[in-house]
């Protein structure tokens, strides 16, 4: 058994720019240097806003192993008729009780398992549940199975993101955020011994807003009107954060942004 675990998460994949993005980028690691288990946000992965089951079930036939999800969970209709089923994949886990899906599981990367949880910040977003308690409750659940556990915080404010970091360390491999589409470079091990990153970034269009269009996102900034976004096109970005963990402790020992384009 692996004494040590290579961890590669992308940020927001927005569109089919990101997708295919991620697709040329995880086919060259292939050849290269194969990480061994990849998580990927795919909240903006259809079209920009939510996520669709063929497009998850794309995501998994490129090698990603959990997808994760945030404020878009729901822009897609469909996906209701397929979270509960689909065991790959999480959203926040702290929106109210009820919700479809779950906000963690336990992946298997060659015997060995690894927790991934979901949570969304409260801080200039949508009213949620506390994003601190939820994610204590599910370290309580998968804690006993390992001490390998990922967290995504898809959060906007990056004192929240921080914060939740440093309010996990020691007890988390590794805090990343994602929702701003601009990564960071504030990558560190947090003394606990736990990676984090303010925002892993995006892995779409280089030339756009975020994502969309130049022209509809600023038309919509100074008119104060509604317009219809779209995902831009041309040339991509593939930006994403590689975490080596100790498998017996759970403790980072790298951490290493990625920016390819």
């Amino acid at each position: 058994m692996k004494s040590e675990l290579d961890l590669l998460f992308i940020g927001d994949i927005v569109g089919r720019p990101g997708r295919e993005m991620t697709a040329r980028t995880l086919e060259r690691m292939r050849q290269e240097n194969q990480p061994d288990l990849i998580i990927a946000n795919g909240e903006n992965s259809a079209g920009g806003f939510g996520l669709t089951e063929a497009i998850y079930h794309e995501l998994l036939d490129m090698g990603v192993g959990v997808v994760t999800l945030g404020n878009h969970a729901w822009d897609k209709s469909e996906i209701f008729d397929f979270i509960s089923e689909a065991d790959r994949l999480i959203r926040p886990l702290n929106f109210p009780e009820g919700t479809p899906g779950t906000g963690f599981t336990v992946a298997d990367v060659d015997g060995i398992p690894v927790g991934v949880i979901n949570v969304m910040g409260r801080a200039f977003m949508a009213p949620m549940d506390c994003p601190f308690r939820a994610v204590d409750k599910a370290i309580a659940a998968i804690g006993g199975e390992t001490r390998v556990i990922f967290v995504d915080v898809h959060a906007e404010a990056t004192a929240e993101k921080r914060g939740l970091a440093y309010h996990l360390d020691g007890r988390v491999s590794a805090v990343v955020g994602t929702h701003t589409h601009v990564q960071t470079a504030d990558e560190c091990i947090l003394p606990g011994g736990t990676a984090f990153l303010t925002d892993a970034g995006m892995t779409g269009p280089i030339h756009s807003v975020i994502g969309m269009k130049v022209e509809g996102a600023v038309r919509k900034m100074v008119t104060q009107l509604p317009c219809r976004l779209e995902v831009a096109e041309g040339p991509a970005q593939f930006n994403a954060v590689r975490v080596r963990i100790e498998v017996e402790t759970g403790r980072a020992i790298s951490i290493e942004r990625l920016n390819y384009r």
